[in-house]
């Protein structure tokens, strides 16, 4: 439990720069990544010397279990007034709410029941916490990252002309679930023939056929965290095209894992892979960013990207996933999951990324 003494610390640090006297913490992620709790409701307030951990009866007990370090308060049908309380025993006339979680109308409710407190919106207060990742995160993103490499080695098996775009991804989801994660991370991405060419081709009714890309881009929720991985390969037999685009890819996305280093920003890293697939005249076919942190969720910040002048540093996990996406006829991706080193980066993901066919 000593992490997330550690994070709440942080966390009053970030509150202290910011002159925040108090903070409530709303966002689910945020919420487990500060206490531990792994139930779908309650709140985090913070102050200067007091941590509480609010919830409702259902949870009492889980909350005991499962944190350390926060008063446990069982909170009225309406929490708000349960923090008004709270806020008043400390003589708090300041509350920050994380603006990006709260719905105008808990605003307005949070207004009602706090009408002598001014609220103050506060911007991604915790998620900026949570861009470094710590060794216990890294621990068990490693482990979701090589889940994710077995499951591509597993359904290389499985894919065959005639099974079903969505049967590829039961399987695959299926497998990641009997080897111990929650779910997958994201819709399972299974993008075969002209299908592949979306960017974004959730698992369809499409049959696979021979002599075509099927792109698998997939992830296991795993304790709490995201894996993200892209294989791209051919069903049968390829054609110079095929084999043209995979490479261009697969060289930019090489370059990336190569060059990117601490220091540069999301533009840089980007730029990396944008510069060769331009060079190589498909530039009007990169239309995505080369990347994304990634965590609790599947897509955090900062991101490997032309609108990204974050500058990337030790303990952030990003993918590094260009691609090349051609109308009518298909698309590569090629995606692995690394964290940022003092000097560099460490690949996560393992799984083999040579041109492959399947026959």
């Amino acid at each position: 439990m000593a992490m997330e003494q550690k994070r709440l610390a942080r966390l009053r640090q970030a509150m202290a720069s910011g002159q925040l006297e108090a903070a409530l913490i709303t966002n689910g992620h945020n919420r487990r990544y500060l206490t531990g709790f792994t139930g779908t409701s309650g709140y985090v307030l913070v102050t200067a010397d007091k941590s509480y951990f609010l919830t409702d009866f259902r949870y009492m007990t889980q909350a005991a279990a499962e944190t350390s370090g926060y008063e446990i308060v069982e909170h009225k049908p309406n929490p708000w007034e349960t923090v008004k309380e709270l806020l008043a025993e400390s003589h708090i006339g300041q509350l920050a709410f994380e603006q990006a979680d709260v719905s105008f109308g808990t605003y307005r409710k949070l207004g009602d029941a706090l009408p002598d407190i001014t609220l103050v919106p506060a911007d991604q207060l915790v998620d900026k916490l949570r861009m470094i990742k710590d060794a216990s995160e890294l621990a068990v993103i490693a482990e979701a990252a090589e889940l994710a490499d077995r499951t591509f080695e597993w359904i290389k098996g499985k894919l065959k002309p005639g099974v079903t775009e969505k049967e590829i991804a039961l399987e695959m989801e299926m497998y990641m679930r009997q080897n111990g994660a929650t779910s997958s991370s994201f819709d399972t991405i299974v993008a075969s023939g002209e299908r592949s060419a979306l960017p974004h081709g959730v698992a369809s009714d499409r049959k696979l056929a021979a002599n075509e890309f099927v792109k698998l881009d997939f992830g296991a929720y795993y304790k709490g965290y995201c894996s993200d991985l892209t294989r791209t390969v051919v069903l049968g037999k390829p054609n110079a095209k095929h084999k043209e685009i995979y490479d261009i890819v697969l060289e930019a996305q090489l370059n990336v894992l190569d060059k990117l280093r601490p220091g540069m920003t999301g533009v840089e890293g980007d730029a990396l892979a944008r510069d060769l697939i331009e060079k190589a005249g498909y530039g009007d076919r990169f239309g995505h960013g080369t990347g994304h942190s990634f965590g609790m969720e599947i897509h955090e910040s900062p991101r490997l990207s032309r609108l990204c002048d974050t500058v990337l540093e030790p303990g952030m996990t990003m993918t590094v996933e260009p691609g090349i996406y051609l109308p009518g006829f298909g698309g590569v991706r090629i995606e692995d999951d690394i964290v940022m080193t003092e000097t560099g980066i460490r690949l996560l993901t393992h799984a083999p990324k040579t041109f492959t066919t399947i026959d």
